[in-house]
């Protein structure tokens, strides 16, 4: 299903390891994921971030979906991530937990562009 949409989307583990991204979410990054598979989470953040203010990435424990997320709630959030090209692009990110039997298991999360708003 999230391959067919045209809203960017990312399948995260509990470890936080991304098993996909559709094809919408890769032209925002830069790189499609039939080309990179999966990412483990130290690398999606030395790569894509989030960052901070100065284009450094945010530590994980400090991640913004992170704690709701792993609580089994849903989560939004404005962040900077940066693209293959090295490109910095403001985002909205809102993250679905996905809960199991045994607790959660990982999220759904689904981003778009901020516009640039107009003075």
């Amino acid at each position: 299903m999230l391959s067919s949409l045209s809203t960017p989307g990312v399948l995260v583990t509990y470890d936080a390891d991304i098993v996909f991204y559709n094809e919408a979410a890769g032209a925002l990054l830069g790189r499609r994921f039939e080309d990179i598979g999966p990412v483990p989470v130290s690398e999606w953040m030395a790569i894509f971030g989030p960052r901070d203010e100065g284009g450094e990435p945010v530590p994980f424990e400090r991640q913004p979906l992170l704690a709701p997320l792993r609580a089994g709630r849903p989560a939004h959030a404005r962040v900077l991530i940066g693209a293959a090209d090295g490109a910095n692009h403001q985002i909205e990110a809102s993250g679905l937990p996905i809960i199991g039997s045994d607790g959660f298991q990982g999220a759904l999360i689904f981003f778009w562009p901020v516009a640039e708003e107009k003075a």
